[in-house]
Order: C-alpha cells, then sequence, then structure tokens
C-alpha cells in the first residue's frame, strides 16, 4: 500500500549569519510537524532554503565589497551549519539562484504573459529596500513603510503587471468555501478586511533598475521581481518546469506553507493568485504563526545589549544543547499567537522542565529498575493493579491522545503541554505509589508501579522525540528503539515483559542559573 504523502514548507530566508532564535522558529517547528508525520508513518517532503535576488542583497554585497555570489555563498553555508545545529531534517534546500529555479522561473513569467495576466506599464510609487515592498502613499505610515517603519524611496520606472486585481472575488471565494485554507482565523480577517475588500491593486512583478535576478526572457532589460522568483519556489524545488517534474506530480499540492504573520499577505493573497492564473492547485493550508517577542518588540538581534538577553542560538546551543533551543521555541509561542523570551525564563525550563520532570524521571526509573529487577521490564499482576493503577494508565492515555490530535491541527505548543503531562503524572505516582516501600512489602505490585513507569516514560518519549533530537534518542536506543513511530505507543502495554533497559546517565544537567546569567552578561 503506497505511503500518505506530506508535504512542508518554510518560507525561503533571506541569506544572513545574524539569524536569531525568532528567525529560528519557522525552520524548528516545520522539523517538528515533518518528524511527526513521519512516525505516522507519512511519505514526507520538507522543503526549506534562501531567497537571493534581490536589491538588498545586491546592496549589502556591494557595501562589504564581496562580489554577491561570493557573499551568498558564505552566508549559505553559516545558515546550513546553523540547522544542522539545530538538527533540521530538511529533504531539499532549494537556492534561488540555482541553474533549474532560475529556467523555470522564465519560463513560469513568460507563460503568465501569454495567458494575459501580465501586462507592461509604468510604476510610480514607494519602494521599501529592506522590505522589498512597494506601498502607495495611502499605505505609508508617517511617510515610511507600514511594516519596518523604515524610509521609503520614491521611485518611477517601467515595468511590468499581475493583474492581482482580477482575482479579489476568487480569494473571498476561497476563504469562504475551504475555511482551513489559512489559519488561524484572524489572518483570514486581516487579509479581507485590510487588503482584498478595499481593492487589490495589480502587482507590479518586474523591475529595469535591478539587475541582480532573473532577467525576463523576452524582454531582459526587465528582473523578474522577488514575489514571483521567491513564491515559485514551492514548485520549482520540486521540479515544476523543468524535464523533470516527477516530485511535482507526487508532492504537490503542498499540505502546509508553514509562514511569519508578517508574510501572510504575500502567501495567501498573491500566491494563490499566480497559481489560479496558471491553473494549478492551492496548497492544502496556510498558517500565519506569531512572533517571538523581547519586551514587546520583534527580537532581531543577536544579543540584547546592556543585558543578559542573549538571543544567538550560536551562543546557546554549544552552551545548552539543541534540545533546549527547540524546546523554548516551541514551548513560549502558543501556534498562531506571539511568544516572549527572556534568558533567565529559558534557563528555568531546562532545570525545571527537561532536567527535572523529564530527565529525572527517566533516571531515578531506570535506577528502580536496576534495583529492584537487575535492569529487566518485569511482568505487570494485572490481579494486584489499583485503582491508583488504573487512574495513571488513563490519564497517560488521555494524554497521549489529545498530543496527537493536537500535532494533527499543528498546534504544537498544546501538544507538548500533553506530553510533559504524562512525565509530571508520572513523578506524581512514583511519589504516591511509593515504590521503595512497595520493595518491603508488595513485589506483586512493585512491578506493576515500575512497568506503567517505564510504559509512560516510553510513550512520552516516543511523541517528544518529534520535538526534541538529542535526549529523547538515548532514551528511546535503551527501550531497544531506533526508529521511533506511533504505531509503537498504540496501546498501553505494548512494552514487553523481559526487555532489558540499561542506565544512560544524567540527560540535562541542573543549571546554576544565577552564575549562568552572569556569565552570559559578560559575553
Amino acid at each position: 500500500m503506497e505511503k500518505e504523502k506530506f508535504y512542508i514548507t518554510t518560507p525561503i530566508f533571506y541569506p544572513s549569519n545574524k539569524l536569531t532564535l525568532g528567525n529560528c522558529y519557522t525552520t524548528i517547528i516545520c522539523d517538528t510537524i515533518a518528524r511527526f508525520n513521519k512516525m505516522l508513518g507519512k511519505d514526507v517532503f520538507y522543503l526549506t532554503g534562501t531567497d537571493e535576488h534581490g536589491q538588498k542583497i545586491a546592496k549589502v554585497a556591494q557595501d562589504k565589497g564581496m562580489e554577491i555570489k561570493k557573499y551568498l555563498d558564505e552566508n549559505i553555508l553559516d545558515t546550513k551549519e546553523l540547522w544542522k545545529m539545530l538538527h533540521i531534517d530538511y529533504d531539499y534546500f532549494i537556492r534561488t539562484t540555482d541553474e533549474q529555479h532560475e529556467k523555470a522561473i522564465q519560463k513560469i513569467f513568460t507563460e503568465l504573459y501569454n495567458r494575459g495576466y501580465i501586462y507592461k506599464g509604468k510604476y510610480s510609487g514607494h519602494y521599501c529596500t529592506p522590505c522589498e515592498s512597494f506601498w502607495t502613499e495611502a499605505q505609508l505610515v508617517d511617510g515610511k513603510c507600514p511594516d519596518c517603519g523604515r524610509d521609503v524611496v520614491y521611485q518611477e520606472e517601467e515595468a511590468y503587471f499581475f493583474k492581482l486585481s482580477e482575482f479579489g472575488d476568487k480569494l473571498l471565494k476561497l476563504y469562504e468555501d475551504n475555511p482551513n485554507f489559512l489559519q488561524p482565523t484572524s489572518r483570514v480577517n486581516e487579509m479581507v478586511n485590510n487588503f482584498i475588500k478595499p481593492g487589490l491593486q495589480d502587482l507590479c512583478v518586474s523591475r529595469t533598475t535591478v539587475s541582480w535576478g532573473v532577467p525576463v526572457e523576452f524582454d531582459p532589460k526587465h528582473t523578474i521581481y522577488v514575489w514571483i522568483d521567491a513564491l515559485f519556489n514551492y514548485v520549482t524545488a520540486l521540479g515544476y518546469g523543468s524535464n523533470n517534474d516527477e516530485l511535482f506530480k507526487k508532492y504537490w499540492p503542498a499540505d502546509l506553507h508553514l509562514v511569519g504573520k508578517e508574510i501572510v499577505r504575500f502567501h495567501a493573497i498573491i500566491w494563490p493568485a499566480l497559481l489560479m492564473a496558471l491553473d494549478l492547485p492551492l496548497p492544502k493550508q496556510i498558517f500565519g504563526h506569531g512572533w517571538l517577542l523581547f519586551g514587546g518588540q520583534k527580537l532581531s538581534k543577536s544579543k540584547t545589549a546592556g543585558t543578559t538577553e542573549v538571543i544567538d542560538p550560536r551562543i546557546l546551543i554549544p552552551r545548552y544543547g539543541a534540545d533546549s533551543v527547540r524546546y523554548i521555541l516551541l514551548r513560549e509561542i502558543p501556534f498562531g499567537s506571539d511568544g516572549t523570551y527572556s534568558t533567565e525564563n529559558y534557563l528555568k525550563h531546562i532545570n525545571t522542565d527537561l532536567c527535572n520532570d523529564f530527565g529525572n524521571l527517566v533516571n531515578r526509573t531506570f535506577a528502580m529498575l536496576k534495583k529492584y529487577f537487575n535492569g529487566v521490564v518485569p511482568t505487570p499482576n494485572k490481579q494486584e493493579e489499583t485503582q491508583q493503577d488504573v487512574d495513571f494508565i488513563n490519564t497517560v492515555e488521555n494524554a497521549k491522545t489529545n498530543a496527537i490530535n493536537y500535532m494533527k491541527t499543528y498546534d504544537v505548543s498544546k501538544s507538548l503541554t500533553e506530553i510533559f503531562t504524562i512525565f509530571n503524572k508520572a513523578n506524581k505516582y512514583i511519589e504516591n505509589s511509593t515504590p521503595w516501600e512497595l520493595a518491603k512489602s508488595n513485589q506483586e505490585e512493585l512491578k506493576n508501579v515500575l512497568y506503567n513507569l517505564l510504559e509512560a516514560i516510553k510513550i512520552g518519549t516516543v511523541l517528544l522525540a518529534s520535538f526534541l533530537t538529542e535526549q529523547p534518542s538515548k532514551v528511546l536506543n535503551a527501550y531497544g528503539i531506533e526508529k521511533p513511530s506511533i504505531e509503537d505507543i498504540e496501546k498501553f502495554g505494548s512494552l514487553k515483559s523481559g526487555t532489558v533497559i540499561k542506565e544512560i546517565g544524567v540527560l540535562y544537567p541542573r543549571l546554576d542559573i544565577e552564575k549562568e546569567l552572569k556569565e552570559l552578561s559578560n559575553l
């Protein structure tokens, strides 16, 4: 039987060696969702990459006195190294400077022109270089870019335009007929009320004043503007527009485009309109996630000057591990909303959640197994089962079901909460059942307690393996599980009696938070 396909994408990144925790969130959450769907047994394709054309990149390279491609190559290596540090397991990394992509973009632009959706005209208006966006006078806020607040430049030039104005009614019908197409619902309201109902304007899709980009095939003095170039990466990465489009036929349409809320307009209005113009299937869902905030502001620097707020993953990962960075991002940002970061809070969660609730639970349970049963999983005695045992098993099963269901709707933070409910309840179960006392008085109930704890840890850790990529694998290897699957935890009680489980040592060392904050402040 052929596996169910699952195609997930991040927006391609502007190449930079200053990616912060906030920049990493989209990639980490996509990686988590991709890993979970692999555990469901699906055939997963996870795409990420870099957006490498445009005036902004050319200017940065020029300011550094570097050849543009060399500047890009160095930054892409740095980005890939960071993804490696975070254990991002993507299937393909696309660069918009890839020859295959550039040729496909030229074909796509020509096809849109031949279909009558692109025409030549003259652009006059305000341009924000950092955002690579054009704005009308009415859209400016105090004369500045409404997105980033920076200065804009008034420009006039010959340009090609895409007839975006023709797609307003079609987009409204798309949202109405497919309520899950754009999530959360607040993003739909924003698109409809702020952009579609006021009237969509035709979109400038070429430049004559920017040379770093893909030239229009039939009019080479024009460079294809970034939003056609960048958005179509989702299909050119699969071979669309090339001589080999087998991956496109296999995986398109995408199951999920995950994007930051600041670029939802481009992905939920421009992107579906372009696909409609080419009669291509639309992605099944676009989700606009929130931001990681510091002091109420979006994070944009590697370290906030004069504070201990270190937000550079390249500093945090070597000190505290990739698990901790992945955990704080997946925990602190409610899916679809903004989350707040502080280094002190981050360190506290390492101690309380990773070290105590998970790591200490595993260590003490494995230690008791060694002490009382020589490291061998005992056979539970159902006749000696207490109401406390039954309640604990039901709690674990309910939390497992909830965690899986939340992941199926991409509510990652709630799923993570359910997983840690399993660990928290297991810790309380130890305190309430007092295995050290049972060892003296009731060996049969001791078998039940240890078996239930080991099974709960296995279930919680299999689920956690989608989120964290280092220590959960060590725990699962102790169970003999190398490639975790949801099938491993379908029913409580699947852990085989007689399995030998060895102690694995400390998973997450406890931190002296005051000491760590002091050292970080001096970096």
